[in-house]
């Protein structure tokens, strides 16, 4: 039957696991999962899970786990097909019809198992075998215990061109070839991809071989340090991380996982006890693969190498990563010390000391400030506004409207303080204009004017707030067209109404006011902005005007501050270092702020 992963996903979508569980184990309600004694070991102490949201059981005790189709195939004892069948009735869906195609591609998957288990029972046999010396002095010098090499499944491949081929002399080169374990040339016989090798299984989450990496042993011209076996019918690099069936569990009982760069460094944290962490292929992580991994944790931990290779490589994750935040989800990153991986951190300070460096991680948003703060020099206004550039654009890959909002708010945040640094200008000394001395009085008369300018272009903003504020109270559904916008803002110069506005789901006349009355907030009223006159605020205006006299004032609202921050500091500079390039800037914010004024009187005139 063609039964597709889609379809499957279908099934497991409309069924409630913890329906089906309760009808022969008793469950109870543990937060948002539920939990019950194990029915598969004897305990006293509930130790098993049922999590509906990601649809599967897992018990602590003795590692049972599965979706409804393994509980009805393990509980109950009935085949796979016949438990797709029975569930299929309960969520009212039909089986697909039997199709040869799929059959066959099913048959031939099977196939390719059975070649790869074969390889890796072959590859097992020689890593105890006379040739495998190399392989096995090499495990003693990184440290892999018996018991892990065991564990993982390591082997060596011969360095021998024929050995696979000759071992596997039952299956023809054909299904070889396509498991990955020869190489076909045209014009040459096909040969061993692996050769003078260290190998490790890789595994599926059911724990089948579906592939090979390989260590060379011996430097060898052109060959890879690591090679891996190719994309196959059972094997995708880019859809599976390495260790994922061992490192699940382990990472649900400690709400953790770890993400390293390469399967070597598993392998060490797994000596050391740490056992939940996986790995991507040799390639970058892919979407595929951050959903794998927020399947088991909200947050994963990048832990990277630390060279400038690994914080590239935690950053083009982090690109990867964005477009797909959601609530709840994140990343976390660890920058090791340059020039360390993670095998050589636990071989060297031990689990004491890799522990001491997951608790240095870094969010999401701090890593991605960092990084790019750090990346070229910030010497000129030039630099540092392509700082914002470079952040805002990253802001914007973000899909989720509430995530890209927090995070543009709180970039917007951090790149003011570092681009227009607070500065108690009112205190500093006028007494000296570019050599030239002045009296008391005139620097007095200075700091009242720019003072009181100030505290004007303040009352100003205050007053278009509570008109905006009015705006989205006689018009809700305006609050999401500007939503990312005003988010964007200072929280310090927001007001405090439209902030509340912001935060509901389904702002309605009624939720506003309500929302208003829980911050003990005033609800707004025309006389707030008395003589600011806005076509929003008229009940006979068009829809077209209302819109358009709501955009420009948000648009003024939000750029305001910002110029007030920059004038203020302009004439805090002019009064420090009277030159001419000073007084050019101020003379140049001056200018802007009065073309910002023109614009406001546009938008109060603009009236339908």
């Amino acid at each position: 039957m063609a039964l597709t992963p889609q379809w499957l996903d279908e099934l497991r979508a409309r069924t409630t696991l913890s329906a089906v569980i309760s009808r022969s184990v008793r469950l109870q309600k543990a937060g948002r999962e539920f939990k019950a004694c194990c029915p598969f070991h004897d305990e006293k102490t509930p130790s098993f899970y049922v999590n509906d949201e990601k649809g599967f059981y897992h018990c602590f005790g003795c590692s049972a786990h599965g979706d409804a189709i393994r509980w009805l195939m393990d509980q109950q004892g009935l085949p796979f097909i016949d438990a797709v069948k029975d569930l299929a009735a309960e969520a009212g869906l039909d089986v697909p019809a039997p199709d040869p195609r799929a059959a066959r591609q099913a048959e031939q998957r099977a196939s390719l198992h059975d070649v790869l288990a074969e390889a890796q029972a072959f590859f097992r046999n020689r890593l105890r075998a006379g040739d495998g010396a190399k392989a096995r002095a090499y495990m003693q010098k990184r440290g892999i215990s018996e018991a892990i090499a065991a564990e993982f499944g390591f082997g060596y491949a011969p360095d021998d061109r024929g050995a696979i081929r000759s071992a596997l002399s039952g299956y023809t080169e054909d299904m070889l070839v396509e498991a990955g374990l020869l190489i076909h040339v045209d014009g040459k016989q096909p040969y061993d991809r692996f050769r003078g090798r260290l190998t490790l299984p890789i595994e599926d989450r059911r724990g089948r071989v579906v592939g090979f990496g390989g260590r060379l042993l011996e430097d060898r011209e052109k060959a890879p340090k690591y090679l891996n076996s190719p994309d196959t019918p059972v094997f995708d690099k880019g859809r599976m991380l390495f260790n994922l069936h061992r490192a699940a569990p382990a990472a649900r009982a400690k709400e953790r996982l770890i993400v390293v760069e390469g399967y070597m460094d598993v392998v060490a944290l797994a000596g050391a006890g740490i056992a939940e962490a996986v790995a991507p292929m040799g390639t970058a992580l892919t979407e595929q693969q951050l959903a794998l991994l927020w399947q088991q944790v909200p947050s994963p931990i990048l832990c990277f190498d630390g060279d400038e290779a690994g914080r590239r490589a935690a950053m083009r994750a982090i690109l990867r990563a964005l477009p797909l935040l959601e609530p709840g989800h994140s990343l976390s990153i660890v920058s090791l010390p340059r020039g360390v991986d993670p095998d050589d951190l636990v071989r060297a300070e031990g689990v004491a000391g890799f522990e001491a460096e997951m608790a240095k991680a870094s969010s999401l948003i701090d890593f991605l400030w960092n990084f790019e703060l750090n990346r070229l020099p910030l010497d000129t206004p030039e630099d540092i506004a392509g700082l914002r550039a470079r952040l805002f654009g990253h802001v914007d890959e973000i899909a989720d409207e509430q995530i890209r909002a927090l995070y543009g708010r709180e970039i917007s945040q951090r790149y003011s303080a570092l681009a227009f640094p607070k500065k108690d200008w009112s205190r500093q000394d006028f007494s000296k204009h570019g050599g030239k001395v002045v009296s008391i009085r005139d620097a007095q008369v200075f700091r009242a004017r720019v003072a009181s300018q100030k505290l004007e272009q303040e009352r100003l903003q205050d007053r278009l707030g509570a008109a905006i504020a009015y705006g989205f109270l006689i018009d809700p559904s305006e609050i999401a067209r500007h939503a990312d916008k005003l988010a964007l803002m200072d929280p310090a110069l927001l007001d405090r109404r439209i902030d509340a506005m912001l935060d509901l789901d389904r702002p309605t006349p009624d939720a506003i006011v309500s929302a208003l009355y829980n911050r003990d907030l005033e609800v707004p009223h025309p006389r707030q902005f008395d003589f600011l006159r806005f076509a929003f605020a008229w009940v006979g205006a068009t829809e077209r005007a209302r819109r358009a006299s709501m955009r420009k004032a948000v648009v003024l609202y939000a750029d305001m501050p910002m110029l007030i921050e920059e004038l203020a500091l302009a004439t805090a500079r002019l009064a420090d270092d009277f030159t001419e390039p000073a007084l050019a800037e101020q003379q140049r914010l001056l200018a802007r702020k009065q073309e910002i004024e023109e614009r406001l009187k546009e938008a109060l005139e603009d009236v339908a």
